[in-house]
Parts: structure tokens; C-alpha cells; sequence
């Protein structure tokens, strides 16, 4: 039900966002500063931890800039140099690419820290935040089906109110109830991985590159296994190192191992000078999902679009989720503004309807790749032969890097790009 007690022009807006993680608060930016009265709804209050590597590649730093985030070292931000990958006895430091398009180094942010900065660049646009907001079921229209508002409780007295917005915008993380209030439910054709990880106070806190296990190794049994996935060791420039693994759902270990005990065990497996110690731990484990490869289609129905992790955006190759959830952000709010203005509903939706087409042109045939890609990794074998093999090949390191991590210069790029953008442009957009 509506809360009378407010005045109507207070929960009405020209769009509504739910969720003010990196998707939620980018789109709700760009809408604001295109002038559009923006709503965004953010379930818990800041600051709030959120489960995360906190290692940012250029393709997130690019969307920063966009933003006007202070990024410098002042304003308590760690720049990296590119990735040091670790695996079948072989130690490369490969720096990110020199490119027109994307800048040349990355950044280390804690997520409760990070997820605030960009909330609150959101309100200094103009968009109205609230916290403690926990938005329930939409409100949809009984004549078109079309989602219209949402229903929320609101404060630390969990207040009933009604936010109307002729769109919708779901940015509720890979749970996105919204989503699943509307239909939309999850593909189970699409990968899905699981990160978790802990913070340890280390003398590593300062490593100025994002270091990747590539062999995960389960050392407890009998027998050594090879796990399908990799791990990582981020210095957070705070005296701490953020250290996790990151897994996926194609193995047949994904469901039968505890992964919080198997990051116990491959950090005490790690040298003992880095402080990886049960006594240096500065918080416990935790894990999360990552939807990858478009996992909940279409990312546009009835005046609901889907951003972020609510439309399964992680790169399924390195399972990055904050630079494509800023990016759909972008996207959406980008196609939003056009649509806003249109004349006639009829011209409106026809603008609306663009979004998930532009999603699939710019990632489709990337992500179709990294599908092929996972299967191929979930056979540990698969992947102890490529590490063997590739790690002792620095040019081939290099192309792999720019694949896996997604950076190219879309024109004007060396063959590398020229072979990443065409393999991305022929394959199927699913």
C-alpha cells in the first residue's frame, strides 16, 4: 500500500533502480546527469561488505573516469601494473596492454568502501538514494502486465511504501528477486561460479600487480587434486591482502567440497613469511555467486531492464563482474534516456526494445566464446596441460591475457585485437 502520510511527488520518479551496488549506482549516474528524476533503492545502509576479489581491471577504471571518481593514491585508491600468473612451475608478470581505449593499469578498492563512493557519486548527480530500503513485490499493471513501481519497507521501522516509475531497473545482484517476480528465471545452460575468500594481515599488502594462481590444488586427501578454477592474492594497500579462490559449477567436485575449507587449505599452503595464518585472518571466509554469460535473458521486458549481476554480466573467462555491471549500467541508462524522449509510448518501447540488442553486439560473441572456454577449464586436466604449456610462452601469454581479461582496441588495434574482435564477432550471440 501507498504510505498516505508522504506526499505522492516524493514516491514517483521517472525511473526507479533497485540496488545501489556498481550497476545500480552507474546507471542511476548517468540517468541523473541526463536529467532524469532517478529513485535508488538500496536494501542495507552504507558501508556495507560485499563478497569480492576488490582487484579492478582497466575496463573498470575506464567507467571510474567516466564517472568523475577521484582515483588517485590521495583519495586512498592502489593502482596495480597488470597480472602476475603463477602456475605449473612457471612465475609471468604481464603488464596490461598499451591501448587507446582502455587505460593501462588497474585498481584496489575494498568493496564497502568502493560500492559507497559510487552511490554517493550518484546522489551529487541528483539521484535520491534510499537506504535501508528493501523493496518486495513490483507493482504491475493488470491491463499491460508492465511493471510500474515497487513495493517497499522502508527504515529501521520497515515503513510499508509504494515507488511508482514507469520503468524499472533491476540491479538486485544475482538473488535479483525482482527479476524472479517478473519471470525471469535463471538459465541453467549458462556457468555459474562461486568466490570466496578472507583478508589476512601481510607484508604483501603493497603488490603493485593482482597475482592468479592458475592451479588450484586440493591437498588433503590422499591423492593431490586438481581443482577447476584459480585463486588469488590482492594487496590492499592497507596492510592486508585480500585472498580467494574463484570456482565453477562445471566439475563434478563444484558441489561435493566445502570451498571455505579448501581456501583454508591452499592458504596454508602458501609461504609462511606472507602471513596467510589462521592468527593473521582479519575476518572470516565468505562466498558468493557469480552469474556469467547472459544466465537470465531477455535483459529487457515490460518496462523492467536487468543490469549487473541481475543479468548474469560476469565475463565468464575471468568471472570479473564490476566492470560489466558498470558498463550495462552505462548501456541501460543510455538507451533510458533516449527512450524518455520519445513522444509516443508506441516510440518509447522501440527505444527500449534496442537494450538487450546493443547487451548481446557488445558481449554476445565474447561471452559465446568464454562458454566454450569454461567447458574446456572444467577438465582439469585441460587446464594442467594449457598452464604447462602456455605459461613457458610469453606472446601467447600476452593474447591470452588481453582475451581473458577482455582488452581490445575495437579499431586501429594490433593483430592480437584483430584476431580477439573477429573470433568475438563470428561467434553466435546467445
Amino acid at each position: 500500500m501507498t504510505d498516505v502520510t508522504e506526499p505522492l511527488s516524493e514516491n514517483t520518479a521517472d525511473v526507479i533502480v533497485v540496488g545501489a551496488g556498481p550497476a545500480g549506482s552507474t546507471t542511476a549516474y548517468h540517468l541523473a546527469k541526463a536529467g532524469l528524476d532517478v529513485l535508488l533503492l538500496e536494501k542495507t545502509a552504507f558501508p556495507r561488505e560485499k563478497v569480492c576479489g576488490d582487484g579492478l581491471t582497466p575496463r573498470a577504471v575506464k567507467q571510474l573516469v567516466a564517472m568523475g571518481i577521484d582515483i588517485s593514491e590521495e583519495a586512498g585508491w592502489l593502482r596495480n601494473k597488470g597480472l602476475r600468473i603463477i602456475g605449473g612451475g612457471v612465475r609471468l608478470q604481464l603488464d596490461w596492454p598499451d591501448l587507446a581505449s582502455f587505460p593501462d593499469y588497474g585498481l584496489v578498492r575494498k568493496r564497502d568502501d568502493f560500492d559507497e563512493q559510487l552511490a554517493r557519486q550518484a546522489q551529487k548527480a541528483g539521484a535520491r538514494l534510499y537506504e535501508r530500503c528493501n523493496v518486495g513485490a513490483p507493482v504491475v499493471d493488470d491491463r499491460t502486465g508492465r511493471i510500474t513501481g515497487v513495493h517497499a519497507k522502508l527504515g529501521e521501522d520497515k515503513r510499508e511504501v509504494t515507488f511508482h516509475a514507469p520503468l524499472v531497473v533491476a540491479a538486485d545482484g544475482n538473488s535479483t528477486r525482482l527479476s524472479l517476480a517478473m519471470g525471469l528465471h535463471r538459465r541453467e545452460d549458462r556457468p555459474m561460479g562461486v568466490a570466496v575468500r578472507t583478508y589476512f594481515t601481510s607484508p604483501r599488502h603493497e603488490d603493485d600487480y593482482l597475482e592468479s594462481w592458475l592451479e588450484l590444488w586440493d591437498r588433503r586427501g590422499p591423492e593431490d587434486r586438481l581443482l577447476p578454477g584459480y585463486g588469488w592474492i590482492f594487496g590492499m594497500g592497507d596492510g592486508t591482502s585480500n585472498v580467494g579462490l574463484g570456482v565453477l559449477n562445471t566439475s563434478d567436485s563444484f558441489k561435493e567440497l566445502d570451498w571455505r575449507e579448501v581456501l583454508k587449505a591452499w592458504c596454508a599452503s602458501m609461504p609462511e613469511d606472507w602471513g596467510y595464518t589462521p592468527d593473521n585472518m582479519t575476518g572470516p571466509i565468505r562466498g558468493a555467486a557469480l552469474p556469467m554469460a547472459f544466465n537470465r535473458q531477455p535483459h529487457y521486458t515490460k518496462g523492467l531492464l536487468l543490469v549487473g549481476d541481475a543479468g548474469g554480466l560476469v565475463n565468464p573467462f575471468n568471472g570479473e563482474g564490476i566492470a560489466y555491471a558498470m558498463e550495462s549500467g552505462q548501456i541501460a541508462a543510455d538507451v533510458i534516456v533516449q527512450a524518455h524522449a520519445r513522444s509516443t509510448p508506441a516510440g518509447r518501447e522501440l527505444a527500449l526494445q534496442r537494450y538487450p540488442r546493443v547487451l548481446k553486439d557488445t558481449y554476445g560473441g565474447y561471452y559465446t566464446l568464454g562458454r566454450a572456454f569454461v567447458k574446456l577449464i572444467g577438465n582439469p586436466k585441460v587446464m594442467q596441460i594449457a598452464t604447462q604449456r602456455g605459461l613457458t610462452h610469453p606472446l601467447l601469454m600476452k593474447f591470452t591475457l588481453k582475451l581473458l581479461a577482455n582488452l581490445t582496441d575495437p579499431t586501429g588495434g594490433d593483430a592480437m585485437d584483430r584476431i580477439i574482435n573477429g573470433l568475438s564477432k563470428v561467434a553466435p550471440k546467445a
